[in-house]
């Protein structure tokens, strides 16, 4: 009787074992798919395929813009 509860509890032991591997299994898959996704999106672009450089660029000029836009606003003639 107490072979047969021995032998109950150690499979069920190695049931939950083997579960516990295979969602340990899918929890890596999963992260090293969101790291992959996230190394994809490192890689700013703005329009035209432009890399850091233009975007830099560009990020200047909508700055210079807008110090003329409230340059406007205010009623200063540049």
């Amino acid at each position: 009787m107490s072979s047969e509860y021995l032998l109950i509890s150690a499979c069920a032991l190695l049931g939950l074992v083997i579960v516990a591997a295979a969602m340990l299994r899918g929890w890596q898959g999963w992260l090293t798919l969101k790291t992959r996704e996230l190394e994809q999106y490192q890689r700013p672009e703005i329009e035209g395929g432009a890399g850091n450089g233009m975007a830099r660029i560009e990020i200047a000029d909508l700055k210079e813009r807008i110090r003329k836009l409230e340059a406007i606003a205010a009623g200063v003639d540049l």
